[in-house]
Formats: C-alpha cells, sequence, structure tokens
C-alpha cells in the first residue's frame, strides 16, 4: 500500500538556544493513503471557503475571528478515522548534548530526530512519499541522507522520496503544521485559559478524550514520542 507523509517543525530552534522560550523541540507528521489526498484537500478547500479563509493556515494564526475554522479543521482530522493519523516527537532540549552525540551540529541533530520519528512508523511491504516543509539547510544533501538512511534501515518497504514542499503551496503540510503547534503549545505549558487556541485545544482534546502527552508506541491516531535521551535501562 502507497502512503502520503506530511512533516513540520515546531520550535527547532531549542537544540542549540542560549535563551531558550520552551523545553521541548517537537517535528510532527500526518500520515495517510495516498489515495486518500485528493478527498482530504478537497474537504480542507471546503472549509476555508466556508469560513471565508484565504492565504495559508497555521497554528500561529489562530485566533479568535477564526477560531471556528481551526476547530473544524481539528474536527475533520478526527472524522477521517484511521484514514490519517499523526505523529510526532518531543525532544527535552536539556537532555541534548550537540557536541557529544551530533558533531556540535545543531542541523544534524534534527535530521536525526527526524529519522527517529519516521523510522518507527514505517511497516514492511509499503511504499512511503514524504514530504517536509522547506527549511534552508547549510548541507544541501540533507534530505537526501534522510530517504537513504531510511531505505536502508527498512529493506522490507519503500521510501520512495523524502521531498522537501513550501508549506503555502500545501494544505496538508499546513495541517500538520496545525496538528504540531497545537502538540507543542500542550507540551511547552504555554496554554492561556479562555485564549483562541486554548479553545481549539480543548476541542481537540474532547474529541481525542485525553490530554496531548507522551503516549505508548501503539497509539495510533495522536501519537506523541517522547524521546528519552537520559540512557538507563
Amino acid at each position: 500500500m502507497k502512503f502520503d507523509v506530511y512533516c513540520d517543525e515546531s520550535r527547532p530552534e531549542l537544540l542549540a538556544s542560549k535563551n531558550p522560550k520552551g523545553q521541548f523541540m517537537v517535528i510532527g507528521s500526518l500520515w495517510l493513503p495516498t489515495e486518500r489526498r485528493e478527498p482530504l484537500k478537497r474537504a480542507i478547500h471546503e472549509l476555508r471557503n466556508r469560513h471565508k479563509v484565504g492565504g495559508e493556515f497555521k497554528w500561529q494564526k489562530v485566533s479568535p475571528s477564526r477560531q471556528g475554522f481551526y476547530k473544524d479543521l481539528v474536527e475533520l482530522f478526527h472524522q477521517e478515522g484511521d484514514e490519517a493519523r499523526f505523529r510526532c516527537i518531543a525532544v527535552d532540549r536539556d537532555h541534548v548534548n550537540l557536541k557529544l552525540h551530533h558533531e556540535d551540529d545543531q542541523e544534524l541533530g534534527f535530521y536525526k530526530f527526524y529519522y527517529q520519528l519516521l523510522h518507527h512508523w514505517i511497516l514492511d511491504f509499503n511504499e512511503y512519499v514524504i514530504f517536509v516543509d522547506f527549511k534552508s539547510n547549510r548541507r544541501r544533501d540533507r534530505l537526501h541522507v534522510l530517504q537513504r538512511c531510511l531505505s536502508c534501515a527498512n529493506l522490507s518497504s519503500v521510501v520512495s522520496v523524502v521531498q522537501a514542499v513550501r508549506s503555502d503551496e500545501s494544505v496538508l503540510v499546513q495541517l500538520t503544521d496545525v496538528l504540531t503547534g497545537m502538540a507543542s503549545y500542550r507540551l511547552n505549558s504555554q496554554v492561556r485559559t479562555h485564549s483562541a487556541k486554548a479553545d481549539v485545544l480543548a476541542h481537540h482534546e474532547r474529541l481525542h478524550g485525553r490530554q496531548i502527552g507522551p503516549t505508548y508506541k501503539s497509539e495510533q491516531k495522536f501519537n506523541v514520542f517522547r524521546i528519552d535521551l537520559s540512557g538507563g535501562w
């Protein structure tokens, strides 16, 4: 079976910041069968038309005037059931040692965590096309290396491409941004009571039946992988 994966990140600067304004870097991914790509895109465009939302939408743009749109967007994700699944990795900046484990290279460390996010949900005998939000990298081969590493680690599946796309050209990357931003908002304890973002978050958590937090690997709909970098058993 063929799958699409759409990826985005929240707070990647935390890996190297000397004045951090948060605890967790979060990289998120939306997984769906390729055959669901066009129906889901059409449904998102219908929501945009209904709410008169033009241009790019993202978590940072959640506001009281667009609160209804973002709640409906979250509801659409849930209505897709197992046809649309979300997984994110949460990296505690206090446990990241760039010098010891990542050649003192923030960019290298970032893509190693990208690998950890994706590798564990790639299943045998499937084909995956992975789209990541465009990001200016110091080394131009980062995505090629990521694709090669995923392919070598998953010999019974096909990772056909890891491709950068601009978020303003993909509503599915934009949806991933919203889900990733929502997870980061909760995990970084930024919730402001009675705000538009808090209301959208609460709507998701009511639909999902639990507060966003670390989950077991077996969680399929909204999986939060808080990676343990502290060592031990």
